[in-house]
């Protein structure tokens, strides 16, 4: 795997630097705006003074896990369908993606989901230590030019935050069809000391995960030509 100079991002005035371009797209169409306007506000995690504990955003659950970027929320959906016993909050900017999400949350009444609207690193800041039973990445932007992988999410202060909110033991899934942006991963990784990365079997990590169904984004990717994606798991020692 290729070695990559890791960015620090944060902007000139030393507030966390925004891993996306824009925030909307196509107009939302009248039920998605109502739902933004009556239940989005019901889901959205508020940054104040204080901590954000995971603990009181889903007191009677027994795991929390943070999904950053969930696009059109596929993945996170089905995975509070499948685990209602289980907390999730969902990180992501673009209107589109929230707006598919919280129909979604809607439709089939999913009371264990929490949204958080704005960059990531901001919520992590604020999560008390080791209060995540997990995270996902999954196919974030890869930003593939040289001059933009300072937006990319992964960096030693990402990683160093995530590790600090994870409890040990706790797995951080990172899936990418872009092989630059896997060996980036890998690289901050290695050089992670809270992390462990150890596949059973040589091309372990092409394999999906368990239960894994393709995400729109993965589905698109197929469509481009982009066969070959990678599944990396990494445990919080």
């Amino acid at each position: 795997m290729t070695d990559q100079k890791p960015h620090h991002p944060l902007n000139v005035d030393g507030e966390p630097r925004a891993f996306f371009g824009r925030r909307s797209g196509k107009r939302l169409h009248k039920g998605q705006d109502r739902l933004f306007k009556e239940l989005l506000p019901q889901l959205t995690i508020e940054l104040g003074e204080g901590i954000v504990d995971p603990v009181a955003l889903f007191p009677d659950s027994a795991s929390r896990i943070i999904e950053i970027g969930y696009g059109g929320g596929e993945h996170l959906a089905r995975q509070a369908r499948q685990s209602p016993e289980t907390g999730f909050i969902g990180c992501e900017v673009f209107s589109g993606g929230i707006a598919k999400l919280i129909e979604k949350i809607d439709e089939d009444g999913l009371g264990n989901v929490r949204l958080f609207t704005d960059d990531a690193l901001k919520l992590l800041q604020k999560l008390p230590d080791a209060s995540l039973d997990g995270a996902y990445l999954l196919y974030p932007d890869p930003w593939p030019k040289t001059r933009h992988h300072k937006r990319r999410f992964i960096s030693p202060t990402t990683l160093s935050e995530l590790a600090r909110t994870l409890k040990p033991g706790a797995l951080f899934r990172f899936a990418t069809d872009i092989e630059d942006y896997a060996n980036w991963t890998l690289a901050h990784i290695l050089r992670a000391p809270e992390f462990r990365f150890m596949p059973a079997s040589a091309g372990e990590w092409h394999a999906p995960y368990p239960g894994w169904e393709p995400t729109r984004y993965e589905e698109k990717a197929r469509l481009a030509g982009r066969m070959v994606s990678f599944y990396l798991t990494f445990t919080r020692l």
